[in-house]
């Protein structure tokens, strides 16, 4: 069956007749008074259970890592499946005042695994009056200190309604006030609204009657101005349908003119045609008499330069016949 225990953990000095220190561990359940086991280890039985279970850690270290196994356990607790469980076991099959062993176990799926197993024995009668003496002693101390805690907290608690009713008192009359003042100046401003909007009313109606007669006013003038605007459009309707049958008839001329035009066009495009063919014709007999012109200036420039070596050698040989003639003149003159 599952218990709510309390476990109590006390390091106390012990100075008697040397001075050490001694680790006091108290089981206790608030449902049940007379639930009381006790456990003392002092250094030399803290070495004896170190041995024992194979513990890693030293006297001073040892009240802190139970009571990280103690906190993992209180983790676990409200788990389905916890991992660490805090297993109180007895040889009796009730706990009735017999020695009971307090396990840490760790569960896995493999095996249960006991990190620390202490034993406990049943407090005594004098350890039980000590006990309870010791739960009532702080049961009235905190009777004691509840009922000033209650009574500082009445006096607190009258004092507040006695300023709120005072608060409430110069606040209703504050209301009354303030809800007298408010009638009048709602009465005064329901007044004044009531005048302002009588005159308001009639300034409206003035308005009314003076915009309805300048409406009709302006009604009239504007259809005097429509009637003028007709008459002139009328006016402009007549002159556009005398030019427009002026249009019509100069269009019917324009039509006229220019199929004439098309006819002639038409003419001059056949005698443009026949007219570019003599051109071409008259390109080609062109191109023929150019290049005739052009052989016979080829010729004319070999003629020239045959002429101009028959010169050359005409002089030449006058120039020769001179020579000869001055020879033979010599000739002569040596003779005689």
């Amino acid at each position: 069956r599952r218990l709510n225990v309390r476990v109590n953990i006390e390091l106390l000095s012990v100075s008697n007749p040397i001075h050490k220190k001694d680790l006091a561990v108290r089981l206790t359940d608030d449902t049940d008074p007379f639930f009381l086991y006790n456990l003392v280890i002092s250094e030399e039985d803290f070495q004896s259970l170190k041995s024992q279970q194979g513990l890693l850690v030293d006297f001073s270290a040892f009240p802190q890592k139970f009571i990280d196994l103690l906190q993992q356990c209180i983790q676990e607790q409200n788990k389905d499946i916890p991992r660490f469980l805090l297993q109180l076991v007895s040889s009796a099959p009730v706990l009735d005042h017999t020695p009971v062993s307090l396990n840490v176990v760790e569960t896995n799926p493999f095996k249960h695994l006991t990190h620390l197993s202490l034993k406990f024995l049943p407090g005594n009668d004098a350890e039980i009056k000590k006990f309870l003496a010791s739960c009532l002693k702080r049961l009235k101390e905190d009777k004691v200190m509840l009922e000033e805690k209650l009574r500082k907290t009445e006096e607190d608690l009258t004092r507040q309604l006695s300023y709120t009713q005072q608060s409430l008192s110069e606040k209703s009359r504050e209301l009354d006030k303030l809800k007298n003042e408010w009638t009048s100046y709602t009465t005064a401003l329901t007044n004044k609204h009531t005048q302002e909007l009588t005159n308001e009313k009639e300034r409206a109606l003035q308005a009314q009657a003076q915009y309805q007669q300048q409406h009709e006013q302006q009604k009239k003038e504007l259809e005097t101005v429509h009637q003028k605007s007709i008459q002139q459009l009328q006016n402009r309707l007549s002159e556009l349908e005398v030019i427009n049958k002026d249009l019509t008839e100069r269009r019917y001329k324009g039509d006229s003119t220019v199929r004439e035009l098309k006819a002639k066009l038409s003419g001059t495009e056949d005698e443009c045609q026949r007219a570019k063919q003599e051109v071409l014709s008259l390109r080609r007999e062109n191109t023929t008499l150019d290049a005739e012109c052009h052989e016979k200036e080829k010729l004319i420039n070999q003629l020239q330069t045959r002429v101009a070596v028959l010169e050359q050698e005409i002089k030449d040989k006058d120039q020769l016949v001179v020579r000869t003639k001055e020879v033979l003149d010599a000739t002569q003159e040596q003779k005689v």
